[in-house]
């Protein structure tokens, strides 16, 4: 069954989804507590959307679309004060991270829906594997075309938001030595990487997407695990690369960075995509995945080498006149001093020397959603 037409939205609107951690407070493990979330939030006028994720350990939040940074983050504020509320009447806590430092996948549950049985019958033990946590931008667009385009586009950018989010640096009680660890999961899956490389609606829509219906291996555009992929339902392309912050201000920043980028990108004629940028596509994404903001990539133009820092800290100058536009100069200063500082998973590893136990950074991480 085809696609059918992509869905026209306002150009460079966009929305956000984090998926959290469900925490005992006895002994900082993941808590199987979705149900009894979801039970208490559906009693509440909650400011947002919330949805059951995999595994009960975890919960999804997403916010409405919006055009202003000062928007979203106010409404990101709303949605963690009312999740607060609702785990402290549980006695569980919630945070950020992209992974849990030390649960361990073979105790996760997976959360009774028909979707999620049937990932979990299909892909077996990758599905508990999936209690990992990750936040997805959505960015609006005009039609299908323009979507692929930003699609492609994007994959020049997208080491930025990996080493500005990573947050993933422990994985059932091992130091990984990488920064986003949570990727290499999301690899594990059949349908990960990137979009094959096609610009027209109608042809990935007729070409590609219902070809791949008819060999039984996927059944709709979710079933791509993509690090970009379109949403014609809602008109949208959709990042999917972020670890999920430790704080919901910084995962606002990574959505008001990329809202701008996105509009350089397509009204300034920035960045022409072509099917050979992705010569170097899994060297950048695993550099930074490995060594976060001390990574250095591969420009897929020139092939020359640039450290993250700069090219990102070069961006924000470039895109300026896009941040104005969108009220976002305040977000900009926050992601300039995210470059400098130390990112989130640099920032759990300081916990675990400082408190002496994975028990303690999940605490601090808590701290951290909580202020």
């Amino acid at each position: 069954m085809s696609l059918g037409p992509f869905k026209q939205s306002e150009a460079y609107t966009f929305g956000v989804e984090l998926e959290l951690q469900l925490i005992n407070l006895s002994n900082f493990n993941l808590s199987a507590s979705s149900p009894d979330l979801i039970y208490q939030l559906n009693k509440s006028n909650f400011p947002g959307v919330y949805t059951p994720e995999m595994t009960e350990s975890m919960i999804e939040i997403c916010t409405h679309v919006h055009k202003k940074y000062s928007d979203m983050l106010a409404q990101m504020y709303a949605m963690r004060d009312a999740l607060i509320k609702a785990c402290d009447k549980l006695n569980i806590g919630i945070c950020g991270g992209g992974t849990h430092p030390f649960q361990f996948w073979s105790e996760q549950k997976i959360f009774d829906k028909e979707r999620f049985n049937d990932l979990s019958s299909r892909y077996g033990y990758l599905a508990k594997q999936f209690t990992i946590f990750g936040q997805h931008i959505h960015i609006g667009c005009t039609s299908g075309n323009r979507a692929l385009f930003l699609l492609h586009a994007l994959n020049r950018f997208l080491p930025h938001f990996i080493a500005l989010s990573a947050s993933s640096p422990f994985i059932q009680r091992n130091e990984t030595y990488f920064n986003s660890a949570r990727l290499n999961s999301v690899f594990a899956f059949p349908m990960s990487g990137h979009a094959p490389f096609i610009l027209d609606w109608e042809e990935f829509d007729h070409e590609y997407f219902v070809k791949m219906q008819k060999t039984g291996t996927i059944k709709s555009i979710k079933d791509f695990y993509w690090d970009l992929r379109p949403k014609p339902e809602y008109g949208t392309v959709e990042l999917r690369v972020c670890d999920t912050p430790l704080t919901v201000t910084k995962a606002t920043v990574l959505a008001a960075y990329l809202q701008a980028l996105c509009s350089y990108i397509m009204e300034d004629g920035a960045y022409i995509p072509e099917e050979n940028d992705y010569l170097v596509y899994n060297h950048n994404r695993f550099q930074v995945c490995r060594f976060g903001m001390d990574a250095e990539i591969i420009h897929p133009k020139t092939y020359d080498p640039i450290s993250i820092r700069e090219d990102i800290l070069s961006m924000v100058e470039k895109i300026k006149p896009h941040t104005d536009k969108f009220e976002s100069a305040g977000a900009m200063e926050l992601l300039k001093k995210y470059v400098f500082e130390d990112n989130d998973a640099t920032f759990l590893r300081k916990q675990l020397f400082k408190g002496c136990s994975q028990e303690y950074v999940v605490y601090e991480a808590i701290n951290c959603f909580y202020n």
